[in-house]
């Protein structure tokens, strides 16, 4: 077996990511391109390993500001504790800048994100919700089809508490098929449709109680879906009212940061982008 090799993806390398990136079921949202690693080529950076020609495992940043988002790393199975992860991630990483990522419950990620200068912060709740069959739901009126004054209004107020201004990224995800925004004086939702199931997110508020706002007001715009999906950092009041509200836990990660910058009591991200 070759030594593992890291580089930039390329064109070719596309398909072999996406097999990695599928085995662990990371596209189950994306059943369309373009979908998320398409977004880290564009707006931030994207790694691969490759071993005897194929490519066993990938990394993939996106920026807002100056804080790095470690979106993606991920290693197959037979090449894990090869190294390839570890040079990956050390070629994706800035050092002296802010970083942020959601980790897993593998201990071996969890130690290599804090041997990078990353600090477990909290939980982060993947929750989901079904159907609300015969529940009354208050339809609202501020979803509609994403406008450049409605994306620019929403990019300000995530830049207050996502920690960076990615304003060019949202515009991207404003334009994909099935997206839609919820836009107040004091909060934003982005939503987006694929098939049966939504996705919240990012979203954020001036106050906790405007991002539970904005995020309610989203989900209840989709009273039928089949699945409602919203990633909820576990300091943040919105996850006992949704829970409270028959939501589910799906599954959970931690969120890790290099510093004290996220608004994490007025911010739910998107599961994939952050």
């Amino acid at each position: 077996m070759e030594e593992p090799i890291v580089r930039p993806v390329a064109d070719a390398d596309m398909p072999g990511l996406r097999a990695v990136a599928n085995r662990f079921g990371l596209l189950g949202m994306w059943p369309e391109q373009p979908d998320f690693v398409d977004a880290e080529r564009e707006f931030g950076a994207v790694l691969v390993g490759e071993v005897d020609g194929a490519i066993v495992g990938f990394g993939g940043t996106l920026r807002r500001g100056t804080v790095t988002h470690l979106g993606d790393l991920f290693v197959l199975p037979d090449h894990q504790s090869s190294g390839v992860g570890r040079t990956i991630l050390s070629r994706l990483l800035p050092r002296d800048t802010p970083k942020v990522t959601f980790a897993s419950a593998d201990k071996r990620a969890l130690a290599l994100y804090v041997r990078n200068g990353m600090l477990p912060r909290c939980p982060l709740f993947y929750l989901k919700r079904g159907p609300l069959g015969d529940q009354p739901v208050r339809r609202e009126s501020g979803q509609a089809v994403p406008g450049d004054a409605d994306v620019h209004a929403a990019a300000a107020m995530d830049a207050h508490v996502s920690g960076g201004d990615r304003t060019s990224t949202l515009t991207w995800y404003a334009g994909l098929p099935g997206v839609t925004l919820h836009v107040s004086g004091s909060g934003y939702a982005f939503v987006r449709t694929a098939g049966d199931k939504v996705v919240i997110g990012p979203a954020g508020g001036a106050t906790p109680q405007d991002c539970a706002d904005i995020v309610l007001e989203a989900a209840n715009a989709h009273p039928d879906a089949g699945l409602v999906h919203v990633a909820v950092p576990g300091t943040h009041p919105l996850l006992a009212l949704l829970l409270d509200a028959g939501w589910h836990i799906g599954d959970m990660d931690t969120l890790l940061t290099s510093e004290d910058f996220m608004r994490l009591d007025c911010y739910a991200p998107h599961p994939d982008l952050g």
